[in-house]
């Protein structure tokens, strides 16, 4: 890596949790920072997704199972995990190395890496949420599960994500967790119904209301002397030599020390030029929200339906779904029908027809499930995303490693299995 002096400027290209928390780590070292998007704080997939700061439930997205069940459901689009039939060059090569990251022995070396991150994500909101000489905290704060529910309805379906955990002990991590009985389930949230059979409790999660996260790490960028400027559609990126210069659309430009690219699942046509060739995919997931009539006090998540719900105080967000396909792709409405479809009869006392909030979001996925994080072929341009998931459980992690790289200081060993100049689909 070509090693440079130290930014005094630097322009952040999204403004969703990655591109917000490399400004705010940024700031901890005296850096002036921009950060233009294309919409407005939190516009693309920061904004409708569960929240979850889950150590235990971060993993790859291709694994195993994919091969005994995937291979069908991939083009119903019913199913939790859907891919339009369309001749798409890039989905395909997406595809190929989606599938040969899923054997088994792919899905172990995955595991381990994800085992090494532990609670390293957890960590980097905890120092978000401190003031610092450099400016204030960020004010809305995590929230820890207490513990973190899991529903089955069969004890088959909860043998899966028990095998799951033992993969995590076999690589190095941990979990503490509790198994429930499904009467015991209903005795914490009576919102479940009686079709649900199992559960788990899992310790030391924590949770968070993105919308109003973002609003307040957002705020705190700000009060810190950094500049947020929304509808800044970036066209290009040009490396001067000496400098470098975002172009946005209506011939608007800022010219800066370096760029980092946060562009979520927009990150392939610009990083391209600068030698990141890896695949980034819009894994589209779809959220709404309902007023259950008992309102939920935990997170609840169903693995063998993908669907993951969040209270967030007045309201109950219900989130799910795999969709590999355009990232700018329209909302489809059968997605969402999908989701209540998958999730009715776990649930009782909702009135699934008052939905509120319906909104799709593009996910980006790399083939390994590894993220981009580091310097391209260009020392004076970064990129961050390829988080898949777990782009608000990784982000401020993410912003951080980042950080350290851009300003010359010792970096997280982490950062290795991240490179964005790696060979791969």
């Amino acid at each position: 890596m070509t090693v440079t002096p130290a930014p005094d400027h630097v322009v952040i290209v999204g403004a969703g949790f990655v591109g917000l928390s490399t400004a705010w780590y940024l700031q901890e070292s005296g850096v002036k920072v921009t950060v233009v998007d294309r919409g407005g704080v939190a516009s693309g997939s920061s904004w409708g997704n569960a929240g979850w700061l889950t150590p235990a439930l971060t993993l790859p997205i291709a694994e195993p199972s994919i091969f005994s069940n995937g291979l069908k459901m991939m083009f119903d689009p019913a199913s939790p995990l859907y891919i339009p039939l369309k001749a798409d060059g890039k989905l395909l090569r997406f595809l190929l190395g989606f599938t040969w990251h899923s054997t088994p022995k792919k899905w172990e070396e995955a595991m381990r890496i994800y085992s090494e991150i532990g609670t390293h994500g957890l960590d980097a909101f905890d120092e978000l949420a401190e003031g610092t000489a450099a400016g204030p905290g960020v004010a809305e704060k995590t929230k820890p599960a207490d513990p973190f529910l899991t529903g089955f309805t069969s004890f088959k379906d909860r043998d899966a994500l028990l095998h799951e955990f033992e993969m995590i002990q076999k690589t190095g991590g941990s979990v503490d967790y509790e198994l429930l009985s499904g009467d015991e389930l209903r005795a914490i949230e009576p919102t479940l119904s009686n079709n649900v059979a199992a559960g788990v409790a899992i310790k030391n999660q924590r949770y968070l209301n993105p919308p109003k996260f973002m609003e307040s790490l957002a705020e705190s960028v700000e009060a810190r002397g950094g500049d947020i400027i929304g509808s800044f559609n970036v066209t290009d990126v040009r490396d001067n030599g000496g400098s470098v210069t975002v172009i946005g659309s209506e011939g608007r430009a800022i010219t800066a020390d370096h760029v980092v690219m946060a562009t979520g699942a927009w990150m392939t046509d610009l990083a391209k030029k600068f030698g990141v060739n890896v695949v980034v995919q819009a894994g589209r997931g779809y959220s709404f929200t309902v007023e259950p009539e008992s309102m939920p006090t935990h997170p609840i998540y169903f693995p063998s339906q993908r669907v993951a719900c969040t209270p967030l105080g007045d309201r109950f967000r219900i989130a799910g779904t795999m969709e590999f396909r355009d990232v700018n792709h329209k909302l489809e409405p059968k997605r969402i029908e999908a989701i209540v479809a998958a999730a009715a009869p776990v649930y009782q006392g909702i009135n699934w027809e008052n939905r509120k909030e319906e909104w799709v979001g593009g996910r980006p996925c790399t083939a390994d499930g590894m993220p981009l994080v580091g310097q391209t072929s260009s020392p004076r341009v970064s990129v961050g995303g390829g988080h898949g998931m777990w782009g608000v459980a990784l982000g401020p992690l993410t912003g951080k490693i980042l950080a350290e790289q851009i300003t010359g200081q010792a970096v997280s060993t982490l950062a290795r299995h991240f490179n964005p100049l790696r060979k791969g689909f």
